[in-house]
């Protein structure tokens, strides 16, 4: 190797590393706890009458990031939460419900175990009901923030396929459909109001973040969203894990884009490809506009979609 080619190597180590380096350091720096940014970045929103959502900051926007998307149903008996974004939200949260209602907190849901939408259940308290499908309730136990004496705020119910809470203008039913962005993810349908949280199984218009380590899987992934779109019926409009709310016909072109993935990566697989020179060649579809990569590479890129997929496709 000679002199300008063993410099060109160290260069590009040196770019390589600076840039994973900056990657950590963002991950390791986000706030977990309300910034001014943040805060001015969160509002309640009216989604129907008596159910409302306490805004997400996009994971594109480290600086403003605040957890997941969390509603709000306001009930006869009092307020059900879905969501309770990262540690230390509690009280911006109840801050923003109480703009709205008087109503004490009675119900908490989780879409699944992140911490992004976990964080502030402790700030409510163990007496409030908590709720979550049974795997995630396993996932949420190896979390540091359940356990020792914190494990007095772990969820005390679980479902397995479907569970119906209330009734009439109040009915909340939660659905698991099979394993996607973890292997507990819930759908919760309010179905008076025709509107469902759909949580991080969509939580933006790219490729997904699969929490492998949480049971996740790309392949199942597009097979539940698959399901979702043709089983729940009645729904006109999805809550999203991290970006706006969005429609039930932005849902289904969701689960095809997932679908076209998925089959895009068993055709590079018969090709011969590699996962580097597949991923390097991802683009993502022309017919999908408006959709991109990733909204930030620290939560997944065409890299990290395509090693899952080909671990999972050839097995």
């Amino acid at each position: 190797m000679n002199v300008i080619n063993r410099r060109a190597t160290v260069l590009a180590a040196i770019v390589v590393f600076g840039t994973l380096s900056i990657v950590v350091s963002a991950r390791q720096a986000m706030p977990t706890g309300p910034t001014t940014a943040s805060l001015d970045a969160t509002k309640i929103e009216k989604v129907r009458e008596n159910l409302y959502v306490i805004t997400g900051s996009s994971v594109s926007v480290i600086d403003a990031f605040s957890g997941g998307n969390t509603a709000v149903l306001v009930t006869d008996a009092g307020v059900v939460l879905v969501d309770t974004k990262l540690p230390g939200w509690g009280k911006p949260i109840i801050d923003r419900i109480k703009t709205v209602t008087d109503k004490p907190i009675t119900t908490i849901i989780n879409t699944h175990t992140h911490d992004d939408h976990t964080g502030s259940n402790d700030f409510f308290g163990a007496s409030v009901e908590t709720i979550v499908h049974e795997n995630t309730r396993t996932n949420m136990t190896r979390m540091d923030a359940f356990k020792s004496e914190k494990a007095q705020f772990l969820p005390k119910r679980t479902y397995k396929d479907k569970l119906s809470l209330g009734s009439g203008k109040d009915q909340v039913d939660l659905h698991y459909l099979g394993v996607g962005h973890t292997n507990g993810d819930t759908f919760v349908v309010f179905p008076a109001l025709r509107v469902m949280h759909a949580g991080d199984m969509f939580a933006w218009k790219a490729l997904p973040y699969i929490d492998t380590s949480n049971g996740g899987s790309v392949v199942s992934h597009a097979v539940t969203l698959a399901r979702v779109v043709s089983m729940i019926k009645n729904v006109d409009t999805v809550i999203t894990g991290h970006t706006p709310v969005l429609t039930w016909n932005e849902l289904s072109e969701y689960a095809d884009f997932n679908r076209d993935f998925v089959a895009w990566a068993q055709e590079q697989i018969k090709a011969g490809k590699a996962v580097g020179e597949a991923a390097a060649a991802y683009q993502v579809p022309a017919k999908y506009k408006g959709y991109s990569i990733s909204p930030n590479p620290e939560f997944g890129d065409a890299k990290a979609n395509v090693e899952i997929v080909y671990k999972e496709l050839k097995k």
